[in-house]
């Protein structure tokens, strides 16, 4: 007879089994439910509930599920709600561990965040699962441009600078040196019995060296060798590199210039106030909340346009690494005042400082404009004066000193002699009791102070670029003039033909008149490009148009609104969106109105040379929200290729073999992070040899997306023999079928961009390259066809 308790069990665990499955059919049809209401975090835990009871339908929703966490996720992120987010894609990983798609979104979330050590991880782990996932494998050449910057690659590949520095260890460890410490020595290859560093930067201080080895002398090294004393070195500590001297020189450079000062009062028909103070971030003071270093770099010998020195060479700064007493005193030092006679007339833009790095004795680096190194130079640019031309007679004045880890280059100014009688041109002209009476005069001869006085706007230096970028205004204006008159019935329409001096009259006859303007609705434009921009004004100069500005920093705001009275514009003409919306993350979408857009601009390309992400998506949106009649600016854009022979990229881009890493094989290593695509580059400099023409590669359609295609192939004849290492690529950014701007251009603000082959490719003049271009969302690759 069989055991009841056994029928009892089994009858448990039958009815356990059925149990599961109802509730699982349950959380199953009320998932399908909440995603029907859009109610996803409810439909999320019920998913969860349903992979946890029933791992075996794991591969059945597989898909849903991951649409179901993406949606919360970004609906987390919106709320701010950053540990949920990031406790769901751990809950999701732990039931999906090898799920690439779902490690990819988790690198992006953590990368918008900017945990981009962790981002790379998950990109990395993405990539292992599916080598041929393309959103994961653009993620992490994007990540790894940020983790590892191109100048390790440079670095590791200087056989001269690497050989210097082994040379000086190994002279000093045949003294007796036994005992290591190594600081900041990045991949290895100097690791040796004595403290090593090389923890520089373009301006000597800059990644806190100073600090660094403060720490070591009073922690971690033996005393000092006292000077004079011939005795051995086993019994005390030192430093490689011993020290340095700081060399200095004033220049005039247009690249530099246009990258720092604004030097247009009047762009497209837009006035800049006078009150408004343009400015770049190398001019933030000491005291500012924010450190920010005081000095940008370049390689003044591939500068665009080049330079002219000014001044003749002159030395700046001494630093002994060996004295502890010397490295305390920098950051209190007193600022040194040096005055530098001019032996060249031209206009004062900036302080290009460089150093040589004296590692003992006998050995040193140079870090020389004049000299082929990886190292950039430090530039101060000069801002502030009233007039910026020299001449031989006069000299530049400056203090140089060293506060909060940085080698400062400030109050520059000229003293020029005239009449007999030395002037100084700086930024405050008068100081002192002459400054209280000027102030006091200033207040009897007015009765009033216009707000704006003296209202000084940041901005980066790409930015002060683009305002600098008078053809990119210019043709935005004529492109934005042809599109309103085209959506302006004729009787009531502005002489859009006319140049933009008569617009500009017409227009504000129509606003001070009671014209047919002041009753017709306004024509709706919204400006999303990035970072700050005239356009909205200069779309109100057009015509009957209500502007949108998408800029966010305040003191941007005021210089707009500050530029908009000072262009006569009514209050209401100028707007800014994110004060009109919630959720700043939701750019795109319609006014708070019955009305659709008119004109949307956005951004396309990144001032690195890359495609904006999302951009794609962000013309589908905007496309949707366009009047009929309405326009997307850029309409379309056509990127443009060639093949080209450059040593200097592949150096750039990848560590070549053992030989410049002294036989050690850190190639393999390293290389992990190599990328394909070269950002950042200025063709007119880079040093290559063109193999090919010119050639169009891919069409990019935001108004007529039906007219792109994700793929193609494209034959390039070659019109030179070499090696082929480098494809560089800009754009041609049409505004409409006739107006364009051209990436590549001297005036431009955009950068190119190169993708590098991972072998060189031997042609003969006359061969035919094929080359496979794919267009996946907002990434391109460009592959040569073998």
């Amino acid at each position: 007879m069989p055991n009841s308790n056994t029928k009892s069990h089994r009858g448990h665990q039958g009815g356990q089994e059925a149990g599961r499955r109802e509730l699982v059919s349950r959380s199953l049809q009320s998932a399908q439910h909440c995603l029907e209401d859009q109610d996803f975090g409810t439909a999320y835990a019920h998913y969860l509930l349903v992979l946890n009871l029933a791992p075996e339908l794991k591969n059945d929703v597989r898909e849903t599920f991951r649409f179901t966490l993406f949606k919360w996720a970004e609906e987390l992120a919106s709320l701010a709600r950053i540990q949920d987010l990031f406790n769901c894609y751990e809950q999701a990983l732990e039931l999906f561990p090898n799920d690439e798609i779902i490690c990819n979104s988790m690198g992006e979330h953590l990368f918008r965040m900017g945990f981009r050590d962790e981002a790379a991880g998950y990109f990395h782990k993405a990539l292992k699962l599916n080598p041929d996932f393309v959103d994961a494998k653009e993620n992490f050449y994007r990540v790894a441009n940020w983790l590892v910057e191109r100048w390790h690659f440079i670095m590791l590949n200087d056989t001269n600078r690497n050989l210097i520095y082994q040379k000086a260890i190994e002279k000093v460890v045949r003294s007796g040196c036994r005992t290591v410490l190594d600081i900041g020595a990045g991949t290895g290859i100097l690791r040796v019995s004595l403290v090593v560093t090389e923890t520089v930067d373009a301006g000597l201080f800059g990644e806190g060296i100073v600090e660094s080895l403060i720490h070591a002398w009073e922690h971690l090294l033996l005393q000092p060798k006292p000077k004079n004393q011939d005795t051995g070195t086993e019994d005390y500590g030192q430093v490689i590199p011993a020290g340095a001297i700081v060399f200095g020189m004033a220049v005039e450079c247009k690249e530099i210039r246009r990258h720092h000062r604004v030097g247009i009062k009047e762009v497209a028909c837009v006035r800049l106030a006078e009150t408004v103070e343009f400015c770049s971030p190398t001019r933030a003071s000491v005291s500012s909340e924010e450190t920010i270093e005081p000095y940008t770099t370049e390689k003044l010998s591939r500068v665009p346009g080049g330079y002219m020195p000014l001044t003749e060479p002159f030395q700046a700064m001494t630093v002994d690494f060996n004295n502890l007493e010397e490295l305390k005193s920098l950051a209190t030092r007193k600022p040194c005042k040096i005055s530098i006679p001019v032996t060249q007339g031209g206009v004062l833009d900036a302080i290009v400082v460089w150093f040589v790095l004296q590692l003992d004795d006998e050995h040193s680096l140079s870090t020389s404009p004049s000299e082929e190194t990886c190292w950039e130079q430090a530039v101060y640019p000069v801002q502030g004066l009233p007039d910026y031309s020299v001449k031989p007679g006069d000299a530049v004045m400056m203090e140089v000193c060293c506060q909060d880890c940085y080698l400062r280059i400030q109050k520059i100014s000229v003293l020029t002699s005239e009449y007999g009688m030395d002037i100084e041109r700086e930024n405050t002209l008068a100081s002192g009791n002459e400054a209280e009476l000027c102030s006091a005069l200033a207040s009897l001869q007015t009765t009033s102070t216009p707000d704006g006085i003296g209202q000084e706007c940041m901005l980066e230096s790409t930015e002060i670029a683009l305002l600098n970028n008078v053809p990119y205004h210019e043709c935005f204006s004529a492109a934005i003039g042809k599109v309103l008159s085209s959506l302006i019935p004729t009787r009531e329409s502005l002489s859009m033909d006319v140049d933009g001096h008569d617009r500009e009259m017409n227009f504000e006859k129509s606003q001070n008149k009671n014209s047919s303007y002041t009753t017709h609705d306004p024509l709706y434009v919204l400006d999303v490009s990035e970072g700050f921009s005239i356009l909205p004004i200069i779309a109100g100069k057009l015509g009957p148009v209500k502007a949108y500005s998408s800029v966010e920093k305040e003191q941007h705001q005021i210089a707009l609104n500050i530029i908009s009275e000072a262009n006569h514009f009514p209050k209401e003409t100028l707007e800014f969106w994110l004060s009109h919306l919630e959720d700043e993350s939701v750019m795109l979408r319609r006014p708070k109105s019955d009305k659709l857009w008119n004109i949307i601009i956005l951004d396309v390309i990144e001032t690195s040379g890359l495609i904006q992400q999302e951009v794609m998506e962000k013309a589908a949106i905007s496309r949707c929200l366009l009047h009929s009649g309405g326009k997307i600016f850029p309409q379309y854009v056509v990127m443009y290729g060639m093949l080209v022979e450059s040593q200097s990229l592949v150096l750039e881009s990848a560590v070549q073999g053992t030989e410049p890493t002294l036989g050690f094989n850190i190639a393999p290593f390293i290389n992990q992070f190599k990328v394909p695509v070269r950002v950042f580059l200025d063709l007119a400099t880079l040093l290559c040899v063109p193999l090919s023409k010119p050639t169009e590669l891919l069409r990019l359609d935001l108004m007529n997306p039906y007219l792109n295609s994700s793929s193609r192939e494209v034959k390039v004849q070659v019109s030179k023999s070499g090696h082929v290492t480098a494809i560089p690529f800009w754009y041609h950014i049409h505004l409409d079928e006739d107006i364009y701007l051209d990436t590549s251009s001297d005036s431009s603000h955009w950068k190119q961009a190169a993708v590098v082959l991972d072998k060189p490719i031997q042609v003969q003049l006359g061969d035919e390259l094929v080359l496979n271009i794919q267009h996946y969302k907002s990434n391109v690759s460009i592959t040569v066809k073998q």
